[in-house]
């Protein structure tokens, strides 16, 4: 792991930190673009750029997540650094699950499904691995449940782990 990958998850769980990153997201959502996903968040975790269909205007909605592997998944979390709001991009996906990832410069039609029980405290623990900070967003939160959705591929294999 490099120093500044770990030094940017051990400064993760700070709210200044969470603060700082969401002022930054314009800024890696045009980094996303301009590298067609090759660079995301600044390449320190595992990250693609979700396209979802806005769910009141119908016009593509592009953010920067970091994901997880499982399977021919891809997973992704709706922590919104922590904010007591569900992220707008988990809502577009509520109302349309079909979306479209940029991930290592492929662009991959998905597929959305919401996760619960046992499965969602499976990947939970799996995203808390790659960025222990979840556990603190679940905090801040203020009894939000932090919603995890698997993307599958819409018409073949997914991500080389």
């Amino acid at each position: 792991m490099s120093a500044l990958r770990a030094l940017a998850r051990r400064l993760g769980h700070r709210k200044w930190f969470a603060a700082t990153m969401r002022l930054l997201v314009p800024a890696d959502r045009l980094v996303g673009r301009l590298t067609k996903g090759r660079v995301v968040a600044l390449g320190l975790v595992p990250s693609l750029v979700i396209t979802t269909t806005g769910r009141r205007s119908g016009m593509p909605r592009r953010n920067p997540l970091l994901y997880v592997p499982d399977g021919n998944a891809y997973v992704v979390i709706g922590s919104n650094w922590g904010q007591r709001q569900q992220p707008a991009w988990s809502l577009n996906l509520l109302a349309q699950p079909a979306a479209e990832i940029d991930v290592r410069g492929r662009r991959i039609p998905v597929r959305a499904e919401l996760i619960d029980g046992d499965e969602r405290e499976r990947l939970f623990t799996r995203l808390v691995a790659e960025w222990p900070a979840y556990r603190t967003y679940v905090v801040r939160a203020g009894g939000r449940e932090i919603r995890v959705f698997r993307l599958l591929p819409a018409d073949g294999p997914g991500p080389a782990a």
